[in-house]
Formats: C-alpha cells, structure tokens, sequence
C-alpha cells in the first residue's frame, strides 16, 4: 500500500507542479523517489504540524495541490482546528494522509497510537475519509483523493496483511466493496474496513459461508448498502483498527437505527474504549484490545448465540 501511495502521488506531481508534499519532519525513505522526481514540490515543515496544515491552507488558496502527510496521532488528532477551520470550512483542495493508524505504533505507547481519528474527523463537515485496506483499495483512494476536488483524509494502517481484492476497485465513492462472496442469506455478514477486511475475511473463513464487504469510504457511506445488508441478514458485524465508538461501527449502527421494520443487530467489534495499559507488538496490542483473531471469533459466536 505504502508503494502505491507513493507512486499515485509522484505521478501527480510529474504531471502537474501545482501539486505539493509537505510533510511533518516524517516518512523520509518513503518520499525517496518524490524528491528525487520532484525535489522542488517537496516542503518539510518540520515538527510544526499544526502550522504545515495553515501553510496548505494558503497554498490551495493560491492556486497549488497540497497533500500534507504526517502520523495519524499528530494528523489529524493533533492539528483537529486547522483542518476544520483553515482547511474544511473554506472547502480547500486539500488531501491529509495519517499514517500508522490504529495500533501500528504499539511500541511507542498512546502517544502515537491512534484509535480516535474517524471519530474526530467524522463530525467535521465538508471532508471525504478513507480508510483502504490493500494495494487495489489505496489506488482507488489515491485516485479519488488526487482529483484535488474539496478536502480529503486517507487513513493508512498496517500495511503488510495481505492483498485482499483479486483485481483493482471501480465503484462509486461510497459505496461497500465485495471482499468475499457467501451463500443463503440471514446469518452473519461481516463490514470492515483498513487492516481488518483481512481479518474479516479469515474470520467468515473460519465460520459460516459469510460475506464480507469492504468499506474503503467510511465517509461518505452508502446507507442503501447498509440499510440491504441490515434487512437481509439477522447480524452485521462491523471491524476496525479503530476506537468501537464513533468510527465505522457507529456509521452503520446509526443508518440501521434509522430504518424502520425487522433489521438486523449491529455488533461493533474494534479497539476497546481505553488507553492501551502496555507497550508491545502490534499483535499484543491485537489481543489486548480483543481484536486478535481467537477474541474476534468469541464475540461473533457470542453474539449470534444471544440472537437466536
């Protein structure tokens, strides 16, 4: 995912000089082949990140394509006002890329980890997130968001789970991708997004004959899709690398709360709503937070057994 970023992202500055890379004093070996293709494109604000993101503001002001990348800790959590201020109440062509996302950075604590991003940024109006889970879903982000049309949050988590689409994605914006087909309906269907589409996937493996849905646009959202997924199964059990409460777990659970007649139950399986009591591995943190997959399975099984 990290390659196809960084290719979208030198093919748009090769073709265009108006497009810009600033970047928090981060991701060196990643902008290698930017700085080498385009070095007078590229800008390090240094660890300043909440005046890079005014700095973009004034450069889409003026005509550029600014894409301000930074940790997911620091953007958007740390620069919350001067995206919502500088950037979306002007509907600025802006495109913030947060790396690192979820649990990533076990290693380095609370501090860099970031569990609370969708929940912050969803309440701010006149900004697209996505959340790609593989190679063909960051194309498909990439090619959206450098379309430079209003402002835009890409959400990078883990990186290495695996490719989980045979072929690159085409749909609209929105819309709920098909990550893994499944037979009958009622039963479970499984929602999820970043890294956990691949959990997702392994878990319906191990399970029933369920589908998975990929959702690399948490915002906007199709509620058609959700709104037939909720009429058509008995449980729609929604994963993220990402705090249980207002993230994609809230964005479903609100549309079918909306709906009218039978629907089916919400199960909202993410990050606990708490600071990680330790340091470790990305999988430890998996387990702690009970989105390893032997707790992912309990909750589902748990959870169907209580809706019969």
């Amino acid at each position: 995912m990290r390659n196809a970023f960084s290719d979208a992202i030198v093919a748009a500055a090769k073709a265009d000089p108006r497009v810009l890379l600033l970047t928090g004093d981060h991701g060196y070996a990643l902008f290698d082949e930017f700085r080498r293709a385009c070095p007078d494109q590229f800008v390090n604000c240094g660890v300043a990140e909440q005046n890079m993101v005014g700095v973009a503001a004034g450069l889409a002001k003026a005509g550029f394509k600014p894409i301000v990348y930074g940790l997911a800790c620091f953007v958007p959590i740390r620069t919350l006002e001067q995206i919502k201020l500088d950037v979306c109440y002007e509907e600025l062509p802006v495109v913030f890329i947060g790396d690192g996302a979820g649990l990533v950075y076990s290693s380095l604590g609370s501090s860099h980890q970031s569990a609370e991003d969708i929940a912050a940024l969803r309440a701010v109006p006149n900004i697209d997130i996505l959340s790609p889970c593989d190679v063909h879903e960051m194309r498909y982000a990439m090619a959206h968001a450098l379309r430079f049309e209003g402002p835009v949050y890409i959400r990078m988590g883990k990186s290495d789970v695996g490719t989980v689409h045979a072929a690159p994605c085409a749909a609209p914006l929105g819309d709920l991708l098909p990550a893994r087909a499944g037979g009958g309906t009622r039963g479970t269907a499984f929602i999820a997004t970043g890294s956990m589409v691949r959990s997702a996937v392994d878990l319906a493996e191990s399970l029933e004959d369920n589908p998975v849905w990929s959702a690399p646009s948490i915002k906007p959202l199709n509620a058609g899709q959700v709104e037939a997924l909720a009429r058509e199964f008995d449980q729609v059990v929604v994963l993220e690398e990402h705090n249980r409460l207002g993230g994609l777990g809230g964005a479903v659970a609100e549309i079918v709360a909306a709906m009218r007649g039978p629907r089916a139950r919400v199960l909202r399986l993410g990050i606990d709503d708490r600071f990680s009591r330790f340091n470790g591995s990305w999988d430890y943190l998996r387990r702690e937070h009970g989105i390893d997959p032997d707790a992912l399975r309990a909750q589902v099984l748990q959870s169907a057994s209580e809706g019969r």
